[in-house]
């Protein structure tokens, strides 16, 4: 009997300890939760789409989707390291992005350097020795390799999008933070100064730099790095700069709000979409590669740039099947793709980036 009471015991300090590390961030309370629980969309304990958006399907059970997780599949990685280009770090005043892999990438305009959801751990997990590790080759930069930055913009708090190691190494930088809101929370509770943290709902708007202003915008996704979700927001978000009308996808799965978007506040230079890790499974919260095109096209957007694809596996499909799918929805719909390599820095004025190098692995 006291062996099996000291077991609980343990089990009890155990959990306690695990889900007490900093890895899975803080939840908002006081003022910050009293703002959230005030946002016409918070309804239940938790704050909702816009459209209904059930975690799955009908006649799909949480059983259905681990055991085709267990299953895997062999081509959802590729079989030789993942080709990288090297970087234009240089200062600019003119618009030019670099990708990273994933949702990873540096916008760089008016002089000014913008990191966005940035992830280079090995794996996206709140432990370094669960998951599935990034593809080879993809671990080609570093946070120290980039130029001073001086904004990092946060889209919502999932694993792969807010990398705890990759803030602990932006503690001491002289960065501003721009994210939803809510997602803040987890950046102080990290070290990440509260005045240098600013947080968005969905139609609020700053301008933390001159020529340069950030419009947190609705999107179809969820939240939540622990147990309980959906208590701190998932935006997209449309930046403009001196001469730019960008749009910032982050995830989400499609909806009405990319029309809504595209009519009140396009046409876009350039739509960065999120291109993979879809499954109908959970067909709700990300998009398949036909909507995706459809949502360029809604969005008004001249060029499109899939990201969220080419450093892990996060879903089902194979590893290129995202962005295959895309370059040949957007070929019948007159879309125009940007498919940049990992590294390779591009502006829209010349050499527009529209090889198809995974082809080639």
């Amino acid at each position: 009997m006291y062996t099996f009471l000291a077991a609980i015991i343990l089990l009890v300090v155990f959990t306690f300890f695990v889900v007490n590390l900093p890895v899975f961030g803080k939840l908002p309370t006081g003022d910050k939760l009293e703002k959230i629980k005030n946002l016409p969309n918070y309804k239940g304990g938790e704050i909702k789409n816009q459209s209904f958006t059930p975690v799955k399907p009908e006649g799909v059970s949480y059983w259905d989707m681990l055991s085709k997780v267990i299953e895997g599949n062999e081509e959802g990685s590729p079989k030789s390291a993942m080709p990288h280009l090297k970087s234009d770090f240089s200062n600019s005043e003119q618009f030019k992005l670099t990708w990273f892999g994933h949702s990873s990438y540096l916008i760089q305009v008016d002089g000014k350097n913008i990191l966005v959801d940035p992830v280079f751990s090995e794996r996206t997990s709140p432990f370094q020795f669960l998951g599935t590790k990034r593809f080879a080759g993809t671990d080609f930069v570093n946070i120290e390799d980039f130029p001073p930055l001086d904004i990092v913009l946060i889209t919502h708090d999932h694993y792969d999008h807010l990398d705890y190691h990759t803030i602990l190494k932006l503690k001491d930088s002289k960065a501003k933070f721009i994210t939803s809101i809510g997602v803040g929370s987890h950046l102080e509770h990290w070290g990440i100064q509260s005045e240098r943290i600013t947080e968005l709902a969905w139609q609020e708007e700053t301008s933390p730099l001159a020529n340069i202003s950030f419009k947190a915008m609705p999107a179809r996704h969820f939240s939540g790095r622990l147990f309980k979700r959906n208590q701190t927001l998932w935006s997209s978000f449309i930046l403009k700069t001196k001469n730019n009308n960008i749009y910032l996808g982050g995830d989400s799965g499609y909806d009405f709000h990319f029309k809504e978007i595209g009519d009140n506040y396009g046409p876009f230079d350039l739509a960065i979409l999120e291109c993979g890790q879809y499954n109908k499974m959970w067909p709700n919260i990300h998009m398949f590669p036909e909507e995706m095109v459809q949502a360029s096209i809604d969005l008004k957007a001249k060029y499109l740039l899939p990201v969220h694809w080419g450093k892990y596996r996060l879903a089902l499909h194979n590893w290129d099947e995202s962005i295959n799918g895309v370059t040949e929805n957007a070929k019948l719909a007159n879309v125009e793709v940007l498919t940049p390599q990992l590294g390779e820095t591009f502006n829209l004025n010349a050499n527009l980036p529209k090889n198809k190098w995974w082809k080639n692995l």
